[in-house]
């Protein structure tokens, strides 16, 4: 079924024409006109399947012609993903004369007061910034007929929660509210149950799978060797582009620097990085100015990065809804993908959890000719080897790395 056959305006069908899209997609197809007929939506799909066009799109169509107070607000857990829905909602609306800002932390307030003066129709908006807005009286929400919360999973990781709900509060109890996400945690059923009116659910795709087009390796190796393991990886696989996650911020630039001395075209992407080089990394890498993008988690959620070919989780997410949404980077709308995972000993509770959360076991690697040496996560399955929990247990520092034994003694 085309855009046009689904119930939008033909000025949003007209951008959606102008931006090249063709058919719906799935969650598309089943949101779009539950959003017209007014009825609240719950939406679960893996990355990469337009989720924003799928409440964009009836949203906007609803709208009409330009208001001078906020009608739609759109909540987001980073600034990327709030610059990125803003840029959307424009070329949605390129053949209307409704107006769109966006509100994040990390930057001036003086553009965005001005624009929230100028009056806007669809507000794009991260939890704390806005509550700023709202405190300091540059913004009002007493005219929202629409709240979309978008990454509601990555909110509650983030600890945002309570902030939405604040928000929320303050809009008008007589409104649509949808909420998106790549997966619906347990946790969230309380919000849901408070923001929304007899949703409707649409789940595209089991909530906790990876798309079935990527494929998983396990590199198991000794934490002294973890650079040098990726360095051989990134030298004998055949990549396009590929995205490195590390745990930490210093961690990323530690590894982007290494790349860099290896020739390697890096970006790095964390949010200690100001806003313009965000920007500059995330453009360098879409166009192909950087092979290799060094990121920490900020970048594992919805993000629009088409076309990678590879990630590799330098650092086993310790979260197993984190890898999920790490290697949901590669494999997006049906392209194939390889998710390749460095893991050390004391990573084995955090794998295990990893498997059990996707229902299956992750195949153990070795590259043919690296030299390795030997650590304890060599004996996992072996007759008398240590459990993942009994090695967290057993786990004592020693010289900055971890010593793992059926005995073990405390060194003074």
């Amino acid at each position: 079924m085309p855009f046009s056959k689904l119930g939008l305006s033909q000025p949003i069908v007209d951008g959606v024409k102008a931006m090249g899209y063709v058919d719906p997609t799935p969650i598309q197809l089943r949101a779009i006109p539950l959003i017209l007929e007014g009825t609240d939506v719950i939406g679960s799909a893996q990355t990469g399947t337009g989720k924003t066009a799928a409440f964009g799109l009836p949203i906007l169509s609803k709208l009409g012609e330009h208001q001078p107070a906020p009608r739609v607000l759109i909540l987001e857990p980073t600034r990327e993903l709030a610059a990125q829905v803003e840029t959307a909602f424009r070329d949605f609306a390129r053949f209307t004369n409704l107006r769109v800002a966006v509100v994040y932390g990390g930057v001036g307030y003086g553009r965005q007061t001005d624009a929230l003066k100028e009056g806007v129709d669809v507000l794009v908006a991260t939890p704390g910034r806005l509550l700023d807005h709202i405190e300091q009286g540059t913004c009002r929400l007493n005219q929202i007929q629409y709240v979309v919360l978008d990454e509601a999973d990555r909110m509650l990781d983030m600890g945002f929660l309570p902030d939405v709900r604040r928000i929320v509060e303050k809009c008008p109890r007589a409104r649509h509210t949808s909420l998106f996400s790549a997966t619906v945690p347990v946790q969230i059923e309380t919000l849901i149950q408070w923001a929304m009116r007899t949703p409707q659910t649409i789940e595209i795709g089991a909530r906790r799978s990876p798309a079935e087009t990527v494929k998983h390796a396990l590199y198991p190796v000794a934490e002294s060797q973890k650079s040098d393991l990726m360095l051989e990886l990134l030298n004998r696989v055949n990549y396009d582009s590929v995205i490195v996650f590390c745990r930490t911020k210093h961690g990323a630039d530690s590894i982007a620097n290494l790349l860099k001395k290896h020739n390697h075209a890096v970006a790095v992407l964390h949010s200690n990085r100001t806003q313009r080089e965000r920007e500059q990394a995330l453009e360098g890498f879409r166009e192909g100015k950087y092979e290799v993008l060094v990121a920490t988690d900020i970048a594992a959620r919805g993000l629009d990065i088409a076309d990678v070919s590879h990630v590799v989780n330098y650092d086993v997410p310790q979260h197993p809804e984190d890898y999920v949404h790490r290697i949901g980077r590669t494999g997006r709308a049906q392209a194939t993908g390889d998710a390749l995972t460095i893991m050390i000993a004391e990573d084995a509770t955090h794998v295990f959890a990893i498997e059990r959360y996707i229902g299956k076991k992750i195949l153990r690697e070795k590259i043919e000719g690296f030299d390795y040496k030997y650590t304890a996560i060599f004996d996992e399955g072996k007759p008398g080897a240590l459990s993942p929990h009994e090695r967290k247990v057993k786990a004592v520092r020693v010289r900055g790395g971890y010593y793992f034994g059926p005995s073990v003694r405390r060194r003074r």
